[in-house]
Order: C-alpha cells, then structure tokens, then sequence
C-alpha cells in the first residue's frame, strides 16, 4: 500500500520560508511523479507543484512561481517543497500526492492516486 506522509508545517510569519517534505514508505518514490496541493478553509484544493519522476521536469502554479521550489531525493525516498516569500494567501493544509505518469501543467487532483494526511502552514504576524 503506497503511503505519503507530509510533514514541515508550521506557523510562519509573512515573508518567512518552509520546507515541507513528502517521505514515501511502502513503495519506491522513483517509479511515481509527486505533486503538491493546498487547501485552504472553504476553498477547493489547488495544485500547487509537481516534479516528474526523474526531477526533470518541474509545474507551478502561477501563484507560487518564483516563490516555491519542488524537488526530489529518490535515495532518500523524499520530495521537498521549498517555500520562500510565504504571503498569507499561503495559508491552507499542504497534500503530497503521486501519480505514475508524468506531471501535467494543469496541476488537476484528479490525476494523482496516492494522497498524505496534509500539514498546516499558517502564514501570519
């Protein structure tokens, strides 16, 4: 059974960074495109990055383009998402999910078939 488990949440003030990591167990991250999406209160779930199975190939969201960086440590079984200039528009519960084919630019959750329990960010002063 494919597990994720998201973890790096935290509360953060206006400008801070994160780092939100994505660890696999139960299979091998290599074989799987991960995608990172966000739900905030009362809004549906975004997608916010993804990064192909070999880090070659990477999506954002225009809203964090610049802001956030996806990548990858197969060794380790991991992805990461750097987040920098954190705005508090930022706020929601952050997912990691995996698909086997590779990423869409449409960041659409419907294509992804594993899913973690979500991490808080919270973006205030």
């Amino acid at each position: 059974q494919l597990q994720l488990v998201e973890s790096g949440g935290d509360l953060v003030q206006p400008g801070g960074s994160l780092r939100l990591s994505c660890a696999a167990s139960g299979f091998t991250l290599d074989y799987y495109a991960i995608g990172w999406f966000r739900q905030a209160p009362g809004k549906e779930r975004e997608g916010v990055s993804c990064i192909s199975r070999s880090g070659g190939t990477t999506e954002y969201a225009d809203s964090v383009k610049g802001r956030f960086t996806i990548s990858r440590d197969n060794a380790k079984n991991t992805v990461y998402l750097q987040m920098n200039s954190l705005e508090p528009e930022d706020t929601a519960v952050y997912y990691c999910a995996a698909r086997a084919r590779t990423c869409s630019s449409l960041l659409m959750s419907t294509d992804f078939d594993s899913w973690g329990q979500g991490t808080q960010v919270t973006v205030s002063s």
